[in-house]
């Protein structure tokens, strides 16, 4: 069967909403005046940071290359399903490999500048390089497939799945780590809706765990399939809190499943006595 995706609103804060403003400035400034692309330097580590606490929350929440796709491009897109070998792990290893290697090369260049007046201009522009590209095809992408489609292999996507698997492996990030959470699996609708809107086209209703949460290392945590669910079931939440969000839910079938035993003995019990 095929889905039929659905172009819904994905913009819940105002920095999500305008944080594009900064690609045009360090993708396209950055072309004429270089030392602009140091300011990507410090958005890198961030979202490597984030990655190692909290997944690709970055990517769903603030990255700027996804406000573009998301805010610009969605209402034009020809939202169609991203092909799976856009999804496939060899893909992104190859693109971060591309990434690796045009980017190193031209930090060995620029450092071989240092000292000189023109280094800082050299650094900026390895970094104005790669993201130029992005945008372009980032952007190309998101006009004939579906906005997020560039998302699927993005290199510091990769990145972030790398420090997100070394905060689980340290047991870092228990706490931070939020997912997309039900509240209670007997409500659940099986509608799909949350997949019909998921910007990277995931299946949260078919892959939920023993513990109520959707564990997919790909999700971006962007709460769009929290803000369209029809049963409003859904919610952000670390695993202790889906625990007790469970242990509520199970505690709250319990007593209504009591009720209902004590209201049919009463009714039995007033045909018995003819009442």
């Amino acid at each position: 069967m095929t889905t039929s995706y659905v172009k819904t609103n994905r913009v819940f804060t105002p920095l999500r909403k305008y944080a594009w403003l900064f690609v045009p400035l360090a993708a396209f400034g950055g072309l004429w005046y270089p030392k602009l692309g140091l300011l990507i330097i410090p958005l890198m580590l961030t979202l490597m940071i984030m990655g190692f606490f909290k997944g690709k929350y970055w990517c769903g929440n603030y990255c700027p290359h996804g406000s573009l796709f998301d805010f610009i491009i969605m209402p034009v897109s020809k939202f169609t399903k991203i092909p799976l070998f856009m999804k496939h792990k060899l893909l992104a290893a190859l693109v971060l490999t591309w990434f690796m290697y045009t980017l190193i090369s031209r930090l060995i260049e620029a450092f071989a500048q240092f000292g000189s007046a023109t280094f800082l201009d050299q650094l900026g522009y390895a970094f104005v390089f790669n993201y130029f590209i992005v945008t372009v095809v980032g952007s190309a992408l998101a006009l004939t497939i579906s906005p997020r489609t560039w998302c699927s292999f993005c290199p510091m996507s990769t990145f972030e799945s790398f420090t997100y698997k070394l905060g689980k492996l340290l047991r870092a990030n228990k706490r931070t780590d939020e997912k997309i959470t039900m509240t209670n699996t007997d409500d659940c609708r099986a509608c799909g809706k949350c997949s019909r809107v998921c910007p990277m086209q995931l299946a949260p209703y078919q892959e939920f765990s023993e513990n109520n949460q959707f564990d997919s290392e790909a999700c971006i945590r962007c709460s769009t399939c929290v803000a369209n669910c029809p049963a409003g079931i859904l919610t952000l939440a670390n695993k202790a809190t889906a625990l007790q969000i469970k242990e509520d839910a199970l505690a709250k079938n319990a007593n209504n499943k009591e009720v209902t035993g004590i209201r049919e003995k009463e009714t039995r019990y007033d045909s018995a006595s003819g009442l």
